[in-house]
């Protein structure tokens, strides 16, 4: 009944069965197929059918819930297993808000150097975005905020606090300061990170509350392209600093404290909450503990 389960799970997933076979990496009507099957074992309609998938009905909502339980649960005690026989072995899967991407390797590099054996896949993702694939067992854990919005029934791990600057061009308005406030910050020609992320609800806040209201010229979701468009001069944007000091700006490139009020909010790990963890998993998280524990971090 396993292996229906992650069928069932990846349709849930995907809402559509061509892509949940792809996924799966079955064909079609074996999906269809095993669902069937699903449903004739428990007794209950699963999903709600027409020329295509409509969605799950109430009891399919229920057994998803089971799915996941119990698939998290086989997943774990095979991992265990293999653990005991081989070692800590396997891929772990990640995602990672935009304004934590530079820090990750201060976790995968000393987990990667006790574990040679294991390997990662990082994707990058907004916060909600995080906890949904966590829910959805498409990650073995994420990063994301810990503080502003809800988390839902997680383990977490804090990192570090994230402290706001400007990031502009010398020569440009206000590069010359060694502090800037909010309300000034709002008066520049902005490129930010696009409204989804958490991070830009953060910065929108922030300006609020100082009476001004943010108008970027520019959006992305990467950090990356603002950084560039930054470089241009004609640009500045709002980074926290540890992505900041992370490009390894040069001297024409300014990194100036935005104070009034001098904003902090936590990130962290967060892996679902469940006991036992997979030795991947608990593995991970002993590394995050150790990381924040470092006092320069």
């Amino acid at each position: 009944m396993i292996d229906k389960l992650e069928f069932f799970i990846a349709l849930a997933n995907e809402k559509h069965f061509g892509r949940a076979a792809e996924e799966c990496g079955i064909s079609q009507p074996t999906l269809s197929a095993a669902i069937r099957q699903l449903e004739d074992q428990l007794g209950v309609m699963l999903v709600q059918r027409g020329s295509r998938f409509q969605g799950l009905t109430p009891e399919g909502q229920r057994v998803l819930e089971w799915a996941r339980r119990i698939v998290g649960d086989a997943r774990t005690m095979r991992e265990e297993m293999r653990a005991a026989r081989k070692g800590l072995s396997g891929h772990i899967k990640i995602a990672v808000i935009p304004t934590a991407l530079a820090m990750l390797p201060r976790i995968t590099t000393p987990f990667q150097e006790r574990h040679p054996d294991v390997t990662f896949s990082i994707v990058s993702r907004n916060s909600l975005q995080v906890l949904s694939m966590l829910e959805n067992l498409e990650i073995d854990a994420g990063i994301t905020y810990l503080e502003n919005e809800p988390l839902g029934r997680v383990t977490s791990v804090p990192l570090y606090a994230e402290q706001y600057n400007l990031i502009t061009a010398a020569g440009s308005p206000l590069s010359d300061r060694d502090s800037v406030t909010w309300k000034e910050v709002g008066s520049l020609r902005l490129c930010l990170l696009t409204a989804d992320m958490q991070n830009r609800r953060i910065i929108n806040h922030h300006l609020a509350e100082a009476g001004v209201t943010a108008h970027p010229t520019l959006e992305s979701n990467s950090m990356i392209v603002l950084f560039s468009h930054v470089r241009t001069g004609r640009w500045a944007s709002i980074m926290p600093r540890n992505v900041a000091k992370s490009f390894g700006f040069p001297a024409e490139i300014r990194m100036i404290p935005i104070t009034e009020p001098q904003a902090h909010h936590l990130v962290g790990l967060v892996a679902t909450h469940r006991e036992p963890f997979t030795p991947l998993v608990s593995a991970l998280l002993h590394e995050a503990r150790v990381l924040a524990e470092e006092p320069e971090f």
